[in-house]
């Protein structure tokens, strides 16, 4: 067994973790190193759609809230790519959610304390010798490692809410595997996306543009009480500011987990775009036919999926506000639920060493630090399982820089970098800071 000592290692590389990588690259000593299961760099490949945008603008790349002169932001990318003047006459804010992606890879391959390919298995403390322990397995090796302090970015994984879960096959699959799987859905007679969000809606968007081809039935089902847009007003985007989640994180914990449904549209609604590109296409397909293109429902709780033939099931469940049962048939079925936060199972064991809020939500400081009951030197960061501390804006991507800026202030102790790239119009709090 190979041993190494780190400063910081960080556990998983999606964007908030490369990010951190980069931040600590450019402007500091520390040894780093940043592991992945993942033989490369892979941000939602079964979402990656074409058509499909950033719902944040390109200023929220890895680096550029916290460090405009990086050699790792999205311009430098562009340029480096020779897609600058493209990108100048392409004259918009967002980019391609594939350009996102594709960006994040040529950073994970600038970087040389990215390391894929590598699973850590485990982490213990030791105490003794003020370190963390990593037991760590690739294809061909495995080894031990140490680090002086954490950073856990392992992300989110797919949420099937109650017994959906069992019924997954290559018939039943959840969003985050449709690219996999488009081709083969596209082929049955009939399909149903349950779900309101935008990954519903933009795989609702992808079927109906095929519907004409393949000559399939297509539903779309929602327990919500309708199709929503997304808040994306400017003065309702504030709240995905660090003015924001500097007002939330003092809020009691009771009082944040009553505000977050109240959040929910910031996150959970649909484009304003993706909507209209929906109800325009449905308005053409419907000129020559009394027949809806699709159909259309909300209210629709599902409860159970059952198989009744070969490739055939029922989807059975309740229209919540009529309390009436119902029952739909279909080939198909493409659950966009969501997701929820990926915590590994050595962090979970050490909950009764940390501070927690709920049985399943553990105290963290407002720089995203955990803190345990009895004060280590090792710390732990963690960019997963926030909502709860720092509001639903834990996952944007452009407040992720502004905490990963923090994260390397705390770990090298001093103002590498300004943390605060200004200040929102609305005040917060009734109290002035």
């Amino acid at each position: 067994m190979m041993e190494h000592a780190y400063d910081v290692v960080g556990i998983g590389i999606g964007p908030f973790n490369l990010g951190l990588a980069a931040l600590i690259s450019e402007r500091t000593e520390l040894k780093a190193a940043f592991f992945d299961e993942n033989n490369v760099f892979q941000w939602h490949p079964g979402m990656l759609l074409d058509g499909t945008d950033l719902q944040v603008p390109f200023l929220a790349d890895l680096v550029t809230l916290a460090n405009p002169m990086s050699r790792y932001s999205f311009l430098n990318y562009a340029h480096t790519h020779k897609r600058l003047m493209s990108f100048f006459l392409f004259n918009r804010f967002d980019v391609p959610r594939m350009e996102y992606n594709a960006y994040c890879h040529w950073v994970s391959q600038e970087l040389d304390n990215c390391h894929f390919g590598n699973r850590v298995e485990d982490v213990t403390y030791d105490l003794a010798n003020e370190r963390y322990i990593l037991k760590i397995r690739s294809s061909d090796d495995k080894k031990e490692i140490y680090a002086k302090h954490l950073v856990l970015g392992t992300g989110s994984s797919p949420l099937v809410p109650g017994d959906l879960a069992d019924t997954l096959n290559e018939d039943i699959i959840h969003s985050s595997a449709y690219r996999g799987y488009e081709k083969d859905m596209k082929e049955a007679r009939s399909i149903t996306v349950v779900g309101s969000g935008q990954s519903a809606a933009e795989i609702f968007y992808k079927l109906l543009e095929g519907q004409l081809e393949h000559k399939y039935e297509l539903s779309w089902f929602t327990r919500s009480a309708g199709f929503f847009q997304l808040e994306d007003s400017k003065i309702g985007q504030e709240l995905f500011s660090p003015d924001y989640i500097d007002y939330f994180h003092r809020l009691p914990y009771e009082t944040r987990k009553e505000a977050l449904p109240l959040l929910g549209n910031l996150r959970n609604g649909v484009q304003q775009k993706t909507l209209h590109k929906i109800y325009d296409m449905l308005y053409h397909r419907s000129i020559h036919t009394d027949r809806a293109p699709a159909l259309i429902r909300a209210n629709m709780e599902v409860e159970n999926i059952e198989k009744v033939g070969p490739r055939e099931y029922v989807i059975k469940g309740e229209q919540w506000q009529e309390k009436k049962s119902f029952v739909h048939k279909t080939e198909k079925v493409i659950l966009a639920t969501g997701y929820k936060p990926q915590v590994p199972g050595w962090l979970q064991s050490m909950n009764d060493e940390l501070v927690m809020e709920s049985e399943k939500e553990f105290a963290v400081t407002r720089n995203a630090e955990l803190v345990f009951k009895e004060k280590r030197n090792n710390r732990i960061f963690t960019l997963t399982n926030l909502e709860h501390s720092l509001g639903t804006s834990a996952t944007n991507l452009g407040l992720s820089v502004e905490r990963n800026a923090r994260i390397v202030n705390e770990l090298t102790g001093k103002e590498v970098y300004q943390t605060s790239p200004g200040h929102v119009f609305q005040q917060f709090s009734s109290e002035k800071d």
